[in-house]
């Protein structure tokens, strides 16, 4: 017979990558008192998006078992710019970015959590107070060694790319926001799973029962490549017009749906595995995208709008607006995006820049059934865009970041 522990225990581990350690967890929910569960967020853009909501339904879990959430808005740490994955030092925000995109998560991160259940807490309230010297016994709990474990910073050491002394603070900051919030679990993508180890190091310094960290996958983007990440344009925002979220799970690989099932839709496992029967035993892909799409939408908006971004959707593809036979391909670009003149001349739908100038101006170009006129667009990084010239010229474009040139 399945004891409670062991169903809660199937439940948090639906989706997730690793729990370090597995024993310490159960040990925590035998006591069955209320956890607190921290999960931060630094505001590096004004948006959530789909990727993040991976780790926010895993909260939302988590409160409907009992537990409450500690949402930790990286105000400070934001000024430093986390240097997870990156390849370079990352550029900072200003004060004044960082809390505009601090106050929209703060209003959009209830589309999915229960106020009841949620603590908001800015690091800063803490940070700002921190004189030089707290900084100083801070930074020496952690040696430069420990520090060129991580796989950035020792790849960047052995490429000679600099790193700042800055981004050493950032994984102690985080950590320390662990011993600040008093948390019994952190969550976190696998590329934050050294920062929420040192948040377990900090705590047994500051004599605390250190947290148990559980890492959950990174949600590809559009691409089905990289992470979903708004500076890549690969994103779908979970405010975003109903049509346009509708359309964009629309556009998504047949391989990368089951992905993005298996990660953001509140189906169960086994349900999951019905669908896929489904498709093995003739049922069109598209049809299952469709209750994708219609789940998505309904969640941050209602089932009446999930609705009709499903009827629009039929009258632009499938009512003889846009054929189901279009070339599909992909264009580089930096993320600036791709100036429009250019973008319709390289994706085969004008012959010349002057062409598609003229176009423009005669209100023939349409990117996702949206009329663009301006000459100074620039298409941004992402897609793929459903784009049409005239009555009969279609496209399906992806744009890609411009690849970095290999060291």
């Amino acid at each position: 017979m399945t004891s409670f522990l062991d169903e809660t225990l199937a439940q948090i581990q639906r989706g997730v990558e690793e729990i370090l350690p597995l024993d310490e967890l159960k040990q925590k929910l035998k006591t069955k008192k209320k956890l607190r569960i921290k999960a931060g967020f630094d505001p590096t853009a004004p948006d959530l998006h789909l990727g993040h909501t991976v780790l926010l339904n895993k909260c939302r879990q988590f409160q409907e078992l009992g537990h409450e959430i500690i949402f930790l808005i990286g105000d400070f740490t934001g000024l430093i710019g986390d240097p997870t994955g990156k390849n370079i030092t990352r550029q900072p925000l200003t004060r004044e970015q960082v809390l505009e995109n601090a106050k929209t998560y703060k209003e959009q991160v209830f589309k999915i959590l229960d106020p009841k259940r949620t603590e908001v807490v800015f690091n800063s309230t803490w940070m700002d107070k921190m004189s030089a010297r707290g900084l100083i016994e801070l930074a020496a709990k952690q040696t430069v060694a420990r520090m060129l474990e991580r796989d950035d910073f020792g790849k960047r050491y052995r490429d000679n790319i600099p790193i700042s002394i800055h981004e050493f603070l950032y994984p102690l900051i985080q950590g320390f926001d662990s011993v600040e919030v008093k948390a019994d679990i952190e969550l976190g993508g696998t590329d934050q799973k050294f920062n929420l180890l040192v948040g377990r190091e900090l705590q047994k310094h500051f004599g605390q029962e250190p947290q148990v960290v559980i890492t959950l996958p990174l949600l590809e983007g559009l691409d089905g490549v990289k992470k979903m990440s708004k500076s890549l344009g690969n994103y779908i925002g979970i405010t975003e017009l109903p049509d346009s979220m509708f359309g964009k799970i629309m556009s998504i690989s047949d391989d990368l749906m089951w992905r993005y099932y298996e990660l953001l839709s509140a189906k169960s496992l086994s349900q999951i595995a019905d669908l896929k029967k489904s498709i093995e035993s003739g049922a069109n892909p598209r049809d299952i995208k469709v209750a994708l799409a219609k789940e998505m939408v309904a969640r941050f908006y209602d089932e009446a709008e999930s609705e009709t971004a499903h009827q629009h959707f039929i009258a632009q593809f499938k009512q003889g607006q846009v054929p189901e036979n279009i070339p599909e391909l992909s264009l580089s670009s930096d993320l600036d995006g791709f100036p429009i003149a250019n973008f319709l001349k390289e994706a085969g739908l004008t012959k010349t820049t002057s062409e598609s100038y003229r176009l423009l101006q005669q209100g023939a170009v349409k990117i996702d059934g949206q009329n663009v006129e301006d000459k100074a667009f620039k298409v941004p990084v992402g897609g793929p865009y459903i784009v049409q010239v005239g009555k009969r010229r279609f496209a399906k474009v992806a744009l890609n970041t411009t690849p970095e040139p290999k060291s």
